[in-house]
């Protein structure tokens, strides 16, 4: 992976150059950013530029021995550390490594959600358990095999449970000689506040829209996306998963909406009931984690698109699908200043609880009843 090879983010591949060339390598770093923004590729990038004994002012060379190594991610001072469903095909990241590699190779901006599916575990969350923390401490101990250094890449760093995270801090404080951790987060507020004050931060910023439409993003899309490739990636693929979850949003906000609101008793009841069987199906084991989560990030960006459709009564404004914009001319008057805060306080709340494992049929029906309660008509 060269930075070439990342789309947009020069400023920051600038910093990170500077840094080499200087010789100001922090020893641990934390790259942090949205999701899909190309956080893994960059630090990958970054680990080769570090390492490449023939690397230009630009970049690494791409020819030579350690380059190509780093191209098939088959470097022995390369390692990497990412969420695994301990028990499907193994204990440690290393019972994974080829299936990782493969998706590295196939498609490097990706996400939880691409990475489980590839693992054929999409309805389950992964973890980076504490018997990987024993993994991490035992290939950093071990001899260079050059005379570069030994990079240890952490993706989504926040999945980290609490032992294995309370056993790197000594490591990540006072690491090996010529060691450089790359730890790789979209919620770096997750992390311990430990590992947050170990770690030098590299902000990753959402890719413009310029830059995704030199890659060919056509330029609803571009915008649509906000900044994620893998969100531009989906978007050009299917239609099917944002109508669905379009659909998804619009039933519960209309059955919140009559209950309510309406005064007729048997529509009331018709809708909440409707409103049972949503928060049953949402709920679903077989609809996932992640999806569930996918839905309330949509939902989320959904009210804050209605909320500016409704302050200025401009279509151009919105980042949304011709049948989502057909939806706000409807239904942005009941997202206002009164209720929006509280309506994405309770999303951003049941996918918090989503994401902790909590009984997902009781978070859907309470997010339900709290939707009857904030979408009312502006007053």
């Amino acid at each position: 992976m060269q930075f070439k090879d990342i789309i947009g983010q020069e400023e920051v591949k600038q910093r990170l150059r500077q840094s080499v060339q200087e010789g100001r390598v922090a020893h641990a770093q934390l790259f942090a950013g949205p999701e899909g923004v190309g956080k893994l590729p960059l630090a990958i990038a970054y680990a080769q530029y570090l390492n490449c004994p023939h690397r230009t002012a630009e970049d690494s060379c791409g020819v030579c021995p350690t380059c190509l190594q780093y191209k098939n991610l088959q470097h022995p001072d390369l390692h990497f550390a990412f969420p695994i469903v301990k028990g499907t095909s193994g204990e440690v990241c290393d019972d994974f490594y080829p299936q990782f590699r493969e998706q590295l190779q196939e498609a490097p901006y990706f996400d939880l959600e691409d990475w489980y599916k590839r693992l054929g575990v999409e309805t389950k969350q992964g973890m980076i358990y504490e018997k990987e923390s024993g993994e991490i401490v035992r290939k950093l101990s071990l001899k260079a095999f050059g005379d570069g250094y030994k990079v240890m890449v952490i993706w989504q760093a926040e999945k980290m449970n609490v032992s294995c995270a309370n056993k790197l801090l000594k490591l990540l404080e006072e690491p090996p000689e010529k060691t450089v951790f790359l730890l790789v987060s979209e919620h770096p507020e997750a992390l311990l506040s430990t590992i947050l004050s170990r770690v030098q931060q590299v902000r990753i910023g959402k890719v413009s829209e310029e830059e995704m439409q030199r890659q060919g993003v056509p330029t609803d899309i571009a915008r649509i996306a906000n900044g994620s490739v893998v969100a531009a990636r989906r978007l050009m693929a299917s239609d099917e998963e944002n109508n669905r979850q379009l659909e998804d949003f619009k039933a519960l906000m209309r059955d919140a909406y009559t209950v309510g609101v309406l005064q007729d008793k048997q529509k009331k009841f018709e809708s909440l009931q409707r409103l049972r069987r949503w928060s049953e199906a949402m709920a679903d084991s077989k609809v996932g984690r992640e999806k569930q989560k996918a839905f309330l990030q949509y939902a989320q960006r959904q009210v804050r698109e209605n909320y500016i459709y409704n302050l200025q009564q401009q279509a151009s404004l919105n980042y949304q699908t011709n049948a989502e914009a057909e939806f706000s001319t409807k239904f942005a008057r009941f997202i206002h200043s009164g209720n929006v805060e509280r309506i994405m306080d309770e999303l951003a709340r049941a996918e918090r609880q989503i994401e902790q494992n909590g009984n997902a049929k009781m978070i859907f029906f309470d997010l339900c009843l709290q939707m009857i309660v904030l979408i009312k008509d502006k007053r």
